[in-house]
């Protein structure tokens, strides 16, 4: 697929360069809309500006959130937009006022349509005036009725019509989305460039009733009811080592091909926090930038981080190429290892990872203090979406830091 890309990149490229006249986009604010079903889309607010180089930049909007992308191709009226981070992208057709096209993830063979139109417009059409408001907290089970039903925790802030919050699940948080409440209907959404979610519920005497959409690959029933005492299982129980083992180790490439092991000199009489991650991962990517700050703000911190990337990507020159991406733009100096490639399965992972009850989750981090031992292990990441959660986690993270860090600890 890449070899035609590219092949049809380079004949388009050889007709513009024939006296074709470049084509524009309107700078200013647009309109997106991701088809996730027959009958429902998922819009997203952007804004795009040219920059001194005379290209473009792109910035999405989900409530609080900003993602800049600064790698926008276009060719006669062909475009195609990276993703940061991810590999995702749009390609399709465009003109001053319209693009048209799709949202592909090739690995995963996915393909979603995509359409933009040029002007300053609300996300979502309001029908009718709020009957509800929904601000609180929220028990909820989703893929309600299967095999899979799992449990979250709804946060929502309602102002007037305009519907803010996330859902927090035992593995992450589904970050920010932004969204309505129109008459007894609440319509969320968020596109990151990973992820393309929609929720859409009824709401009746303090219950929801709804579906989750992600992309246009899965959707899931979703059930909720007002809890402000709900709470999530504490995220340092859910991932211990087995019966059996009482170290936790691992042995995977870097870059250059070496193996490298949790017993290797570089780890000797050090704390160590092993990071399980994919660059696929929204919440992965969260926790990267958290950590990537945390190692600025403490540059004489001793510690050594090391990341264990399970990826998706089909190739293993496709994997090394996201990592060298995420650490490139994101600034990660700690090593990451390539544990796995061509799946992102879970099962898969605990197989390389075998010491672990099971891999719950992307991202999943294990403290080991100076004498090699399993401190804690904490699964999931509770992302800036979450707010209080947020906070708290960095706290609690400071607080282990100091705690293994210490001289006192080394003489328990």
């Amino acid at each position: 697929m890449n070899r035609i890309w590219f092949l049809f990149i380079g004949i388009i490229v050889l007709f513009a360069s024939c006296g074709t006249e470049k084509k524009e986009l309107t700078e200013g604010d647009w309109l997106a809309k991701l088809d996730v079903s027959e009958k429902e889309v998922l819009p997203f607010n952007f804004s795009l500006v040219k920059n001194e180089e005379g290209s473009y930049n792109m910035e999405m909007y989900n409530a609080e959130e900003v993602v800049t992308i600064d790698e926008i191709e276009m060719w006669n009226d062909s475009i195609r937009i990276k993703m940061p981070i991810y590999e995702g992208y749009i390609a399709g057709t465009f003109s001053e006022n319209e693009i048209n096209g799709s949202f592909i993830k090739e690995s995963l063979n996915r393909i979603v349509p995509f359409s933009a139109k040029y002007g300053k417009q609300d996300r979502f059409d309001q029908k009718t005036e709020p009957s509800v408001n929904i601000s609180g907290v929220w028990e909820v089970n989703f893929d309600v009725g299967t095999d899979d039903e799992y449990p979250a925790k709804g946060i929502f802030m309602q102002n007037g019509k305009v519907l803010k919050g996330t859902f927090r699940t035992k593995t992450g948080d589904y970050r920010y989305l932004d969204g309505i409440v129109s008459g007894d209907t609440l319509k969320l959404s968020t596109f990151d460039g990973a992820h393309a979610f929609l929720f859409t519920a009824k709401i009746s005497d303090s219950t929801l009733n709804g579906h989750f959409y992600s992309g246009n690959h899965s959707v899931e029933k979703f059930v909720g009811k007002r809890n402000e005492a709900f709470e999530l299982p504490d995220a340092n129980t859910l991932t211990f080592l087995k019966e059996g083992y009482d170290r936790f180790d691992f042995s995977f490439p870097n870059k250059t091909g070496n193996i490298v092991s949790l017993s290797d000199a570089q780890f000797k009489d050090k704390v160590v926090l092993v990071q399980i991650m994919g660059t696929w991962c929204p919440n992965c990517l969260d926790e990267t930038k958290f950590y990537v700050d945390y190692l600025k703000r403490n540059p004489d911190l001793d510690v050594e981080f090391v990341a264990l990337a399970f990826e998706y990507a089909k190739t293993e020159e496709k994997a090394w190429g996201g990592i060298k991406r995420l650490k490139t733009r994101v600034g990660v100096e700690y090593p990451i290892l390539l544990a796995q490639y061509g799946t992102s399965d879970k099962q898969k992972a605990n197989e390389k990872l075998p010491m672990l009850n099971h891999v719950l989750s992307y991202p999943t981090t294990i403290y080991i203090d100076k004498k090699g031992e399993v401190h804690k292990i904490h699964t999931g990441f509770n992302g800036p979406a979450t707010g209080e959660k947020h906070e708290a986690f960095k706290k609690e993270f400071d607080e282990t830091i100091n705690l293994l860090t210490s001289e006192s600890l080394e003489t328990k």
